[in-house]
């Protein structure tokens, strides 16, 4: 049950931040806003980890394989797909389509087992689920 609440709350978090990233963007530029984005995620995670964790960062020198540490570069580019998408579309309409594009994205992985991910078999009520969302896009796209 907590980690439902937990991926409740994480999506309305992105909604909210994608709104706001989108609005610094319009008085700043993509990067200047991307760049405070990243810089203010930093000072957090920073802040956090000096009062609650202080785990080496050595670690990081350990990571296999090494291409998991280009998270903050893909994070980079989410921050930058996001506002644009939400400039595009709207906030409503572009988080459906990045919450369906994650699903299938995600799908995929576990699919497939990539990236360390543990192999799941094929489930057709997953692919029925993922028309279902499909499909409530369109309707809620749809103008009569």
């Amino acid at each position: 049950m907590v980690g439902i609440l937990i991926a409740l709350l994480s999506g309305a978090l992105m909604s909210v931040q994608g709104v706001f990233n989108t609005e610094v963007t319009k008085h700043t530029s993509m990067w200047v806003s991307n760049s405070w984005v990243q810089f203010s995620a930093l000072a957090v995670c920073l802040v956090t980890w000096f009062f609650a964790d202080r785990t080496s960062f050595a670690g990081i020198l350990e990571i296999q394989p090494k291409y998991m540490l280009f998270g903050g570069v893909i994070g980079a580019l989410i921050t930058y797909t996001v506002i644009k998408s939400m400039a595009a579309l709207g906030p409503a309409q572009a988080v459906m389509l990045i919450v369906v594009s994650q699903l299938i994205v995600a799908y995929l992985i576990e699919l497939f087992g990539l990236f360390g991910t543990e192999k799941q078999p094929f489930e057709w009520r997953r692919i029925i689920g993922m028309a279902a969302c499909i499909g409530g896009i369109i309707l809620f796209k749809w103008e009569s």
